[in-house]
């Protein structure tokens, strides 16, 4: 099943050379409008959930809507802003590369799997929200439901995002400019710049398997970790691929395993 967006996304050029298009991209946001820019209908991310059966695609363009989307939610109701830490206690899921690129838009760090009592925002899962209650400041609580399905009862103390993201703006231009020199990304213990997530993934790709356009990784890779993050979002991203990204890809045997390689044409895997 494809996903579709909380709004349609629109069409734009026809695809440019990758090269042309990110030469000077510094932060992950742009390598996000980059590929906008080249191709918003090739696909990005696919997600599967083998514990649910859940498959969802993304082209560029949907992914895109959804960020902005979630970047106006951030910004202007949640009145996060640069600097802000936002704690994302999600697991290796599409809606988690949401947010992961809404962080980098608007300029907050995205700290996964962070200390929620030392953040501004937290974005909890279903299954994280009594560590997430630790936050004074925002709770955006994800039902991680098949296609950004809402909670059945909103649970206490937390804002729905499900309820909350449609009806944020489909265009998001941040208040200020994102400075790519700034802490961006938290992971395992390790800050990374926006700059230096970009220059990280770019460094890495061809070790991945990710040799530019038309590369597509299957990760079964937690987002606990650089490695996770990079094969799961930054690499596809940074050089024009596209990652199927799978949770509890543990409960696949392997012909199960070799035949959806092979159906969703994947050129690398990060297992």
């Amino acid at each position: 099943m494809t996903a579709r967006g909380p709004a349609s996304g629109c069409a734009g050029p026809r695809p440019r050379t990758l090269a042309r298009v990110n030469a000077t991209d510094r932060t992950p946001a742009d390598l996000l409008a980059s590929a906008l820019a080249a191709d918003p209908g090739r696909p990005l991310v696919t997600f599967y959930d083998d514990a649910t059966g859940e498959r969802v695609e993304l082209s560029v363009a949907t992914f895109a809507n959804w960020v902005a989307k979630t970047s106006n939610l951030l910004q202007d109701e949640l009145s996060a802003e640069p600097g802000d830490r936002v704690a994302l206690l999600l697991p290796a899921h599409w809606q988690t590369a949401v947010w992961l690129l809404a962080c980098a838009s608007v300029g907050v760090v995205a700290d996964m799997a962070g200390d929620p009592a030392a953040a501004d925002v937290v974005v909890s899962g279903p299954d994280t929200l009594d560590a997430a209650r630790a936050c004074s400041g925002a709770r955006i609580a994800l039902a991680l439901r098949p296609l950004g399905g809402r909670f059945p009862q909103p649970p206490e103390g937390f804002a729905d995002y499900a309820v909350e993201v449609p009806g944020q703006g489909d265009r998001f231009v941040p208040y200020a400019p994102v400075d790519p020199e700034e802490p961006a990304l938290i992971v395992a213990g390790r800050e990374f710049t926006g700059a230096e997530v970009v220059e990280r993934a770019r460094a890495q790709a061809s070790a991945l398997g990710l040799t530019g356009p038309g590369s597509r990784i299957l990760s079964g890779l937690p987002y606990d970790t650089w490695e996770g993050l990079n094969a799961g979002l930054y690499g596809p991203l940074a050089t024009g691929g596209s990652v199927v990204l799978c949770r509890n890809l543990d409960r696949l045997d392997a012909t199960a395993l070799d035949k959806r390689i092979e159906a969703e044409r994947v050129t690398a895997t990060a297992r």
